[in-house]
């Protein structure tokens, strides 16, 4: 695959988000919106690149944030809905959080009880929903398992106090997905109404969550309207969220990174200014392996290397690829799809540098919209 221009004049490391990619995504996340009534949130746990929101306004809802400060980054960033949950709200945020958020979900029915009457006197036109667990899932792995055996996340049906419905419940939220097509959501929906069914018609909303891989190309868009529209036709045109991350960013831009040295120990060991660690994290805690443009498996060409990220962490391996040529010190190597769950989850473990982020215009310019140094690292210590 031929690199764009950008590959060359791109600082490393360096996230870089293509503007064209990202509108296409939310176009398509929209065409969902368009057909099926349904409002659509950027989950910023995902994907928080808030020079970008300009734009990812344009056609999504709004954002959900997990606390106090992704809450605040949607309100001051984006301006448009905020919904807000956490595992526990801390009572010396719930005011603050309150007061800039749309809907709050509670993930239980005591945080429920400590906290509604401070959410509402803060802010009398929120709305209040409780998480859920329909204790069904089939999510590829157990990191990312919502619903997995003793999940903190979401009350599930036998420990739910369903005298909270009388007292100011507005909605039911739940999330079970990761990565996952349509079909899993069918399997969901229908656990979550054998469970929670009898209380549908006493909400004003329901929130499917997230892990919805809408914008991946074998995942069937037209069935995810046809089950969204059943739902609401089934329960009185019921409003309904969703709430993705990932599938937003999907596929919209690479991390470019620079072999700063190769290295011999039995193998080829090429060096680069990045790190699995604190740039790559899911890499090791999914885990998975990051794709590299234009190389292969091991020995599947003719020159294989190891890549090693820039600390001190022996495991900072971020995997063994191989390619036509032989690298050489200087050259750019290019990480597909880096621009969700990458940024969001960065450290500076060993005083490693954080990634630029750019943007590259649909003008084909490359805008370099934030650069880290010292300061950065220093302001997280103290």
């Amino acid at each position: 695959m031929k690199n764009p221009p950008y590959i060359d004049i791109a600082p490393t490391p360096c996230y870089v988000c293509e503007e064209e990619l990202l509108e296409k995504n939310l176009i398509l996340l929209d065409s969902v919106q368009k057909a099926t009534g349904a409002k659509i949130l950027l989950a910023l746990k995902g994907f928080a690149m808030w020079s970008t929101f300009d734009l990812v306004g344009k056609y999504l809802h709004g954002t959900a944030a997990s606390g106090l400060n992704e809450a605040l980054l949607g309100r001051e960033k984006m301006n448009k809905e905020v919904h807000t949950y956490s595992p526990a709200f801390k009572e010396e945020e719930i005011e603050e959080i309150a007061k800039i958020s749309d809907h709050l979900v509670f993930n239980s029915t005591n945080q429920f009880k400590k906290f509604v009457k401070k959410a509402k006197n803060a802010n009398p036109k929120i709305s209040i929903g409780i998480r859920v667990n329909p204790e069904v899932s089939s999510a590829p792995t157990d990191i990312y398992n919502p619903c997995g055996l003793y999940s903190r996340l979401g009350t599930i049906i036998d420990e739910f106090d369903e005298s909270v419905v009388e007292n100011g419940i507005d909605g039911l939220h739940f999330h079970a997905l990761c990565e996952q097509n349509v079909d899993a959501l069918e399997a969901v929906l229908k656990g979550f109404e054998e469970k929670f069914g009898h209380l549908i018609k006493k909400m004003k909303w329901i929130n499917f969550g997230g892990g919805h891989h809408i914008t991946r190309k074998d995942y069937d868009v037209n069935r995810l309207i046809e089950v969204i529209n059943d739902f609401r036709n089934r329960h009185d045109n019921i409003a309904v969220y969703l709430e993705p991350g990932e599938a937003v960013g999907w596929q919209t831009g690479p991390l470019v990174a620079t072999v700063l040295d190769i290295v011999k120990n039995k193998m080829e060991i090429a060096i680069l200014d990045t790190s699995a660690e604190a740039h790559m994290p899911d890499t090791l805690a999914m885990p998975y392996r990051a794709m590299v443009r234009n190389s292969g498996l091991p020995n599947e060409k003719k020159y294989t290397y190891r890549f090693g990220g820039n600390t001190c962490l022996a495991g900072d391996i971020i995997g063994d690829y191989s390619f036509d040529e032989p690298l050489k010190i200087g050259q750019k190597i290019v990480f597909e799809d880096q621009i969700h769950y990458t940024f969001v989850k960065n450290t500076t473990f060993n005083g490693i540098k954080l990634p630029s982020l750019a943007i590259y215009r649909k003008n084909k310019k490359l805008d370099v919209v934030k650069e880290f140094g010292y300061e950065d690292f220093k302001n997280r210590l103290s």
